[in-house]
């Protein structure tokens, strides 16, 4: 098996355990309609990318094989056993809250090939629903089990999160109505609307487990690797096929989005704002994107914003020296570049 594949392996060995623990924590119950809604976009699939990192971080951490993780009651380093699977849920909830508070910003019509849950269940449901995941995720972090101080750390961190979510996206709204943003503007955007659940996945289970020394580098490599997942997935949006991708391609271009390859491109001279002719993402026609992608990638934004992927996902890859050298720690730097190389 190589690497990629273990990854991937791994990826959906945890992605199951987490979709079980999801299930049975997230029960459908009354009203009937707010929970359905609530547990959509959790039933649509996604990779679990969140939880798993968490999972993993707790597994190199405590330095316990795969086989032998027991995630309802998993060794703190003062031998207090937690769920860390109530925290893996807690992030993942999270993620399914600002999927569905951002579809409705955007107006998108499908997220992960189904339709957007305010296309699905209206919008003022829509918004409960996102509301009742917000509300579901600190919930589930305070059922790890952990000690009160513990507790009251992740919590505080999980909170913290969310502000920084909801200034990103503030940030990202903000940059459609203006001309032009600087590459350090767009990171800084993406760290808080991306990356820092991506740290906080990471950091939180060395603050639940005991392993303070811990928290700062594993939170340094869930913002470097979220930051590349970003801008991967701006880059995706203009090369993955609209059926693979799950929505139009193109997209963020025809909506205006500023992307650091759009942000290189205006820098190098292309009208980026002329680009696709297309008012909507409904009009837009695959061979205007094509067009666009080729002057894109003539403009060299496009491969500057894979190095800069690539740098940032070493960069994290770095941080992980501060955990034992073992197969959850090769895994956890597997999916660092797994968030660079994956195609959808």
């Amino acid at each position: 098996m190589s690497g990629q594949q273990a990854v991937e392996a791994a990826i959906a060995t945890r992605r199951g355990e987490i979709n079980d623990a999801l299930d049975e924590g997230l029960p459908l119950q009354e009203p009937e309609e707010l929970y359905e809604a609530s547990r959509y976009l959790l039933e649509a699939g996604g990779k679990r990318l969140r939880p798993t990192i968490l999972l993993l971080v707790a597994e190199s951490l405590a330095d316990i094989e795969p086989e032998d993780a027991d995630y309802s009651s998993f060794p703190t380093a003062d031998d207090d056993p937690i769920d860390v699977m109530e925290a893996a849920t807690s992030v993942e909830i999270i993620q399914s809250f600002t999927l569905i508070h951002d579809d409705i910003m955007d107006d998108d019509d499908v997220r992960r090939g189904v339709p957007a849950v305010h296309r699905e269940y209206g919008l003022s449901t829509a918004i409960l629903a996102g509301d009742t995941l917000y509300s579901k995720a600190f919930e589930k972090m305070l059922e790890t089990g952990a000690r009160s101080e513990r507790s009251v750390q992740a919590l505080s961190e999980l909170a913290t999160t969310c502000t920084r979510i909801c200034e990103g996206q503030s940030l990202d709204i903000s940059f459609e109505r203006r001309g032009a943003v600087t590459p350090d503007e767009y990171l800084e955007m993406v760290e808080l609307k991306t990356a820092v659940l991506y740290a906080a996945s990471a950091a939180i289970p060395a603050m639940l487990l005991g392993y303070e020394e811990a928290v700062d580098p594993l939170y340094g490599y869930g913002l470097d690797i979220g930051r590349a997942f970003q801008i991967q997935d701006d880059l995706l949006d203009l090369t993955t096929p609209t059926e693979k991708l799950g929505k139009q391609r193109g997209s963020d271009l025809v909506e205006n989005k500023q992307t650091l390859i759009t942000v290189h491109a205006r820098r190098s001279g292309v009208d980026v704002d002329n680009l696709v002719a297309a008012d909507s993402v409904e009009d837009v026609t695959e061979a205007e994107i094509d067009e666009a992608v080729e002057r894109l990638e003539e403009a060299g934004s496009i491969q500057f914003a894979r190095e800069q992927a690539e740098d940032l996902v070493q960069s994290g890859k770095d941080n992980l020296q501060t955990l034992p050298d073992n197969d959850a720690r090769d895994l956890l730097e597997g999916i660092a570049d797994f968030l660079i190389e994956r195609t959808y």
